[in-house]
């Protein structure tokens, strides 16, 4: 990656932890003692959006926007707008509805920065635990606490049956069902599996060597855009089956020397079917 493009990913990186250090504070400060009310559902009854959901995307938008009226945005509430300037915002402003629906602590604010297609800068932010990972192509990854900053490596010379898994199921029943039966197979092949309910937090720890590997069916972009590149700057290796990218098929992320092994497992039973 040539300089010019680190630099100016460091500069969309700045903007992208002060809004989502912003976001995150509203979250917790303007939560409802009582639940958050569900204004909608979207793919099935269990797949829901707060009003607080709406509110923080709101939040970003107008805040990148008010510095970067050029910008194009793709959020996971309020969908797509197109801009003029090659930059391009992918927001989730809660990645883990359920888990702050239930006032359960591991949900984050996730963006990104895409420039002309890739995506070159990326923070997800853990306001609950105090955490903020950091992101910028070519210049590695970092995690933010009130103590300083650490630099991220996944874990390697990890095998298969000493793997710890985090993994995620989607909301039709259908393909829950499936799941459960690749979870039957992929199980006993490793040391245990993780199920924390936020995409972008289980890439956080993928990153810090907390878990060894992560595998679920439907991300979208706005779920992956961040804690992939994290992933990536942190060693690691962000792929679909037989090196498809990323993305609502599939998503597997582990250290590049366990990467295959578990591809490997997946593949053969089907983890792509509804």
């Amino acid at each position: 990656m040539t300089a010019d493009i680190r630099d100016g990913g460091a500069q969309l990186l700045d903007l992208a932890v002060a809004v989502a250090r912003e976001a995150g504070r509203m979250l917790i400060d303007k939560r409802p003692a009582a639940r958050p009310d569900v204004v909608v559902t979207k793919s099935s009854p269990t797949d829901v959006v707060t009003q607080m959901d709406q509110a923080a995307e709101r939040l970003i938008v107008d805040r990148i926007r008010a510095a970067r009226p050029g910008d194009a945005f793709l959020g996971e509430e309020g969908g797509s707008s197109t801009g003029s300037s090659g930059v391009r915002w992918i927001i989730d402003p809660i990645d883990g509805t359920v888990n702050y629906l239930y006032d359960l602590p591991d949900w984050a604010v996730s963006i990104a920065a895409e420039v002309d297609g890739e995506v070159v800068a990326g923070v997800i932010e853990n306001p609950n635990r105090g955490e903020t990972y950091t992101a910028v192509r070519g210049a590695g990854a970092l995690l933010h606490t009130a103590t300083g900053a650490r630099e991220l490596r996944c874990r390697t010379g990890v095998p298969l049956d000493q793997a710890l898994v985090a993994t995620g199921f989607g909301y039709f029943a259908a393909r829950r069902a499936h799941q459960a039966e690749v979870l039957r197979a992929v199980l006993p092949r490793v040391r245990d599996i993780r199920r924390g309910g936020s995409c972008c937090v289980d890439l956080c720890s993928l990153a810090a060597g907390r878990v060894d590997a992560f595998y679920e069916r439907g991300n979208q972009e706005w779920d992956i855009a961040a804690g992939g590149l994290i992933v990536r700057e942190a060693g690691g290796r962000v792929e679909g089956l037989d090196g498809a990218p990323a993305g609502p098929e599939l998503t597997i992320a582990a250290a590049p020397d366990l990467f295959p092994a578990l591809h490997d497992l997946l593949a053969a039973h089907d983890p792509a079917h509804d």
